[in-house]
């Protein structure tokens, strides 16, 4: 499989590195990518479905991970595609490439999985409709 680029996705979210992202080696620490994924997905749910606190399911992050191909830096912004792999029932893998803006080339690569439950009782419930509605939405990336 060849690495996805940036116009692939119907979805993008931009994002501005912070001071304190860079560590001793002068990039960005590998577990700030996380906290990018984390908000390039967030942040897309809230502008596609609303306040999400306010779902009768919560959205539990059960599995992620980074492959990082080149390093970042403050006062890197980024570009964020935001895709899906699998959407099952209760789960969505969320697939998402980072860019330097305006730089073709492939930063990391990573994946954010979802699963529903329901807020009270922490079982598993099917996506909300709201969230499948847009998730549907999103370019189905293989990586």
């Amino acid at each position: 499989m060849t690495d996805p680029v940036l116009g692939d996705f119907t979805v993008v979210r931009r994002i501005q590195t912070r001071w304190q992202d860079n560590d001793n080696y002068g990039h960005v620490n590998n577990a700030v990518y996380y906290s990018y994924l984390d908000t390039a997905v967030t942040g897309w749910l809230f502008d596609s479905v609303g306040d999400i606190r306010e779902l009768a399911q919560l959205g539990l992050v059960v599995s992620s991970r980074c492959d990082f191909k080149r390093p970042l830096s403050f006062p890197d912004v980024l570009d964020i595609g935001v895709g899906t792999g699998r959407v099952g029932n209760s789960s969505i893998s969320y697939r998402l490439a980072l860019y330097r803006e305006g730089d073709p080339e492939l930063c990391a690569l990573g994946e954010f999985v979802h699963v529903y439950v329901d807020a009270q009782t922490r079982t598993s419930v099917p996506i909300p409709e709201q969230v499948r509605r847009h998730a549907d939405t999103l370019t189905h990336v293989d990586f």
